[in-house]
């Protein structure tokens, strides 16, 4: 896999989930869900399977917050020696304070990701929160000079968050959004001007300052763009792509964007559609822009 230069292939992308004592399920379970519907060809889902999933707990067996009990494939100490097989990291939301005052995983291995993308910027990466997960990206700087979002419940303990980072790191501060699905930083490809992009958000921003977020997306195959490596490498963080979603449900509808971008399109309505979802799209924001 170190080869590999993007995760658009024939191979599936390959997703880490990190589960940390007391997650929370619903994080886990909708990502994985869509994650693990998503095909090239629904005809022929068992052989075309877009993602293929790895879940990394902190024991073999993971207790939730809701008490249900998720069983790991590997352990940390192995996704760390593994960090350069996946496209995709996944850190869900639940226990964050205990998590943040001790400082275990999975903050390490976020450390670790964005530094791998960093050396290696011609790799198509993602790092993905769901909930209040970005209150891990926050405490480890992640998110400085980016735009992001979490939990409504949470927004003042993310600002705190970011600022204190940002502070330590002597770095730009976060744009903290609310109200809005999930939060796209760092595209591989321009979203073109409004004409082009039936997604771009209304100017008109109801009352809120204004943003350089567009709404939705368009998929890399659908949108006729090269990427370009050096225009990655010049993103923050090496061009590691950082999704944030705000509340739990919220990580589906990015995991449908994921999907969207990293398939196609089409293939995001037909898991919504599978899922009985109805696909409530972020903001995606230009990361040379912020």
């Amino acid at each position: 896999m170190a080869t590999k230069n993007s995760a658009i292939s024939d191979e599936p992308v390959d997703v880490l989930f990190c589960l940390h004592p007391k997650f929370d399920l619903l994080d886990f379970a909708g990502p994985l869900e869509a994650f693990t519907t998503a095909s090239h060809d629904f005809k022929d889902a068992d052989n075309t399977k877009a993602f293929e999933v790895t879940i990394a707990g902190a024991e073999p067996k993971v207790l939730s917050s809701q008490g249900a009990i998720i069983g790991s494939q590997i352990s940390f100490k192995e996704a760390h020696e593994r960090l350069d097989d996946f496209d995709i990291v996944v850190i869900l939301g639940g226990n964050s304070a205990e998590i943040i005052k001790s400082g275990d995983e999975p903050l390490p291995l976020i450390r670790a990701y964005a530094e791998l993308q960093k050396k290696d910027p011609a790799r198509e990466r993602t790092i993905f929160s769901v909930c209040t997960g970005s209150l891990f990206l926050a405490k480890e700087g992640i998110l400085s000079g980016l735009s992001a979002t979490t939990h409504p419940d949470y927004l003042t303990t993310f600002e705190n968050l970011c600022s204190e980072a940002a502070t330590l790191n002597l770095q730009e501060r976060t744009d903290v959004v609310e109200d809005e699905r999930y939060v796209v930083n760092n595209l591989r490809f321009d979203l073109g001007d409004e004409d082009e992009n039936p997604y771009i958000r209304s100017k008109v921003d109801t009352g809120r300052r204004p943003s350089n977020a567009r709404k939705g997306s368009m998929s890399f195959k659908g949108s006729g763009r090269r990427e370009s490596i050096a225009r990655r490498a010049a993103m923050r963080l090496g061009g590691l792509r950082v999704i944030t979603a705000g509340g739990n449900s919220a990580g589906v509808d990015a995991t449908l964007y994921l999907v969207s971008a990293l398939v196609d399109d089409d293939c995001a309505v037909e898991v919504a559609r599978q899922m009985q979802w109805t696909w409530n799209k972020g903001i995606v924001v230009d990361g040379l822009d912020v």
